[in-house]
């Protein structure tokens, strides 16, 4: 992953060619396609960083790069709220709530009836 100009950029092409690695690109829809299926997977709203490493990693794995039935680890650390910005007219605008179990509780069962009549 690489923003800008990476200080590191030649260390990590030298790493991905010695150890014979693979890199790939994804598009804007196909990071917003990571950070969904993150979310509705795993329950983690990630961060456009993470909807890259999803993205790419689907690639491989549709490329046979990563075999299908390999187990892989995807590092993940950054929240979606960090980049809501990038993607909000994709998810929507974050929800305030009162610091509460039961506000919790009363929207996540609204929003479950209104998924169900849908």
């Amino acid at each position: 992953l690489a923003i800008g100009t990476p200080a590191d950029g030649f260390y990590a092409l030298r790493v991905m060619k010695e150890t014979d690695g693979h890199a790939e690109d994804v598009t804007d829809d196909e990071v917003r396609e990571g950070i969904r299926l993150l979310a509705e997977c795993e329950g983690i709203f990630a961060e456009t960083a993470g909807g890259v490493t999803v993205g790419v990693a689907k690639k491989l794995i549709a490329q046979g790069k990563i075999p299908a039935d390999d187990s892989a680890v995807l590092c993940i650390t950054g929240n979606g709220l960090k980049t809501i910005d990038a993607v909000q007219q994709h998810v929507g605008k974050p929800q305030e709530i009162r610091p509460s179990l039961r506000e919790f509780e009363t929207i996540l069962g609204a929003r479950q009836r209104t998924e169900a009549k849908a």
